[in-house]
């Protein structure tokens, strides 16, 4: 799949140009386009191929022009251009929160910095903060971003690797060298950020398998070949290592594979109490092997039941499932709605019925439509006006609609002072109210549990979106008592929403599993701002099952007539 890579030279150029102090409306041009592209779930080659990509939202003739000659070259010609006149490393600066074109431009004309390096010892020299338009309190943030950026470049976000890892097996499959293929490691813990893929194969022709490892269109580089165990690094960045095991012990090797290491490593002490070794190869008493086929035998041999890969990081579940009190952990087929998309009304890219559409093509039932509220403006937040008539729509629509239903809703900003961007006269006519921060990140912990702890106690809001904050590898959470945060939402049986986007997942799986275990309701929504994000909704579930969460945590489990009437409940408390 090449929409990564078309994305990224679009987001390039993007950043490019506003770095050079280019015209606003070319840049937003570019910046639309590239994040419709890497939003896509369709291939955007096949799209070029059939002639569909001028029906790309944002996207006319010339943009269109220059993803064909991605596509065909690997670069843009305007790309390589920039290049010339300005540095391509400020470029890595741009992923360092609290850094935007107009800084770093500063930077490199006042400073000449060309470097992490130079940067981060600027910063500890305190050169940066004499900078017009930084500060000190700029610089610090710098440092911290520094920071994240490391991080980023040892792990990624699941949501940028899963898709790949699964079109990877999709085409291993398609060409028949495999008898069984599966991906192991944090990927199939659903870990919210992974180092590496781990795939793992079992084949009668090994070698011809590991020919086509390395034939992979998405391959850079070998890093090592082997007969049963081959690395390779892929285009992204990151690496690869694929084995082929014995069908015997495909059940041994991919619990062993799968981790975790702390996990593993309280499996190998039961059974030892039991007499027996586990390994990769199978589980043995003595030099026999009595299991390794299947995981399930694995575990049955040890006196345990099956344990579910996303809850083994030696979190209690050896405890619980001696107990025999494993949780019954809540699936996707458990999921009837999504709890919070965008529309063209804010700044979604979807009309009403486009995602009516999509939620039907997906199985759901209802979709709650949360666009922004009317003081959010670079969010396009609805006014007052046009909200009754999203109103009105979505009351035609559900009219006309027997499979999927529309709620509708609003992400209501919270105010620096705790109040919220609608007046209780428009909020009680909404039928679902999600409270939300998206301004005044930088206030002490005090003012944002304030603010936060004031909305969910307001008789009239549901529940609270993305509640730390945080943005996976750009941004920490905000300073907050979630502690406090959490205590309030049970107080007043207010929601907590999962957000599913994949450089969100907020709350984290130990967040919510916190919320669980005080009785908090869960609700996962996707925050979709282009239509096929409705689709990371699997990794909402992801982090729910992660946190133990069954069926009865989720309010997205509820049927649409369910959820309404718990939505009405909460109200007339």
């Amino acid at each position: 799949m090449k929409n990564k890579e078309v994305a990224e030279v679009f987001y390039k150029v993007a950043s490019l140009l506003e770095i050079k102090g280019e015209n606003p409306y070319r840049i937003r041009a570019y910046q639309k386009a590239a994040q419709t592209i890497e939003a896509l779930t369709k291939d955007i080659e096949e799209l070029a191929k059939k002639g569909q990509i001028e029906k790309l939202p944002g996207i006319g003739k010339d943009l269109a022009g220059k993803i064909q000659e991605i596509l065909k070259t690997g670069t843009l010609s305007l790309y390589e251009e920039l290049k010339k006149e300005i540095p391509p490393v400020l470029l890595t600066f741009l992923e360092i929160p609290s850094l935007g074109p107009k800084k770093v431009k500063v930077l490199y004309e006042k400073l000449g910095i060309t470097s992490l390096e130079e940067l981060e010892k600027a910063c500890l020299e305190h050169k940066v903060a004499k900078l017009p338009g930084f500060g000190w309190k700029t610089e610090e943030n710098i440092i911290k971003g520094i920071k994240l950026f490391k991080e980023k470049l040892g792990r990624r976000p699941l949501g940028e690797v899963l898709p790949l890892a699964e079109e990877i097996i999709r085409v291993l499959k398609k060409e028949g060298v495999v008898e069984k293929i599966a991906v192991a490691g944090s990927i199939r813990r659903r870990k919210e950020t992974v180092k590496d893929i781990d795939l793992l194969i079992t084949s009668s022709n090994p070698e011809e398998v590991m020919k086509k490892i390395t034939e992979l269109p998405w391959v850079e580089e070998v890093i090592a070949l082997g007969e049963t165990k081959t690395s390779v690094r892929l285009k992204t960045g990151i690496q690869m290592d694929v084995r082929v095991v014995e069908s015997d012990s495909w059940g041994a090797a991919l619990a062993y594979f799968t981790g975790s290491k702390a996990h593993n490593i309280r499996v190998r002490e039961l059974a030892l109490e039991r007499g027996l070794k586990i390994n990769e190869y199978g589980v043995f008493r003595g030099e026999t092997k009595i299991a390794g086929k299947t995981e399930e035998e694995v575990y049955a041999s040890i006196g345990l039941p099956f344990i579910p890969p996303e809850i083994r990081e030696d979190w209690g579940e050896i405890e619980a499932a001696l107990q025999g009190k494993l949780p019954e952990l809540v699936s996707y087929e458990d999921i009837k709605g999504d709890g919070h998309v965008h529309s063209k009304y804010s700044d979604g890219t979807a009309s009403l019925e486009e995602i009516l559409l999509k939620a039907e093509k997906m199985g759901l039932s209802w979709v709650a439509v949360c666009d922004h509220s009317q003081g959010l403006k670079v969010a396009g937040g609805v006014p007052i006006e046009e909200l009754f008539k999203k109103k009105r729509q979505i009351e035609e629509l559900n009219k006309r609609s027997s499979k999927v239903k529309l709620i509708f809703g609003t992400e209501v900003d919270i105010l620096s002072d705790g109040t919220l961007d609608y007046p209780d006269e428009v909020l009680k006519e909404i039928d679902l109210v999600i409270a939300a921060i998206h301004t005044g990140f930088q206030q002490d912990e005090k003012q944002i549990t304030y603010r936060i702890i004031s909305a969910l106690k307001h008789p009239l809001v549901h529940a609270l979106s993305h509640p730390t904050g945080r943005v996976i590898g750009e941004r920490e959470p905000y300073a907050l008592n979630l502690q406090e945060v959490l205590e309030v939402a049970s107080q007043y049986s207010k929601a907590l929403e999962i957000n599913a986007y994949y450089k969100r997942l907020d709350l984290n799986d130990i967040n919510t599993r916190a919320a669980k275990e005080q009785g908090i309701p869960l609700l996962i929504g996707t925050d979709a701002h282009f239509i096929d994000q409705m689709e990371y909704l699997p990794l909402g579930v992801a982090v729910a099952r992660r946190a133990w969460c069954e069926k009865k945590d989720l309010l997205n489990t509820l049927t649409y007539e369910e959820f309404l009437n718990w939505l009405k409940k909460l109200r007339n408390r």
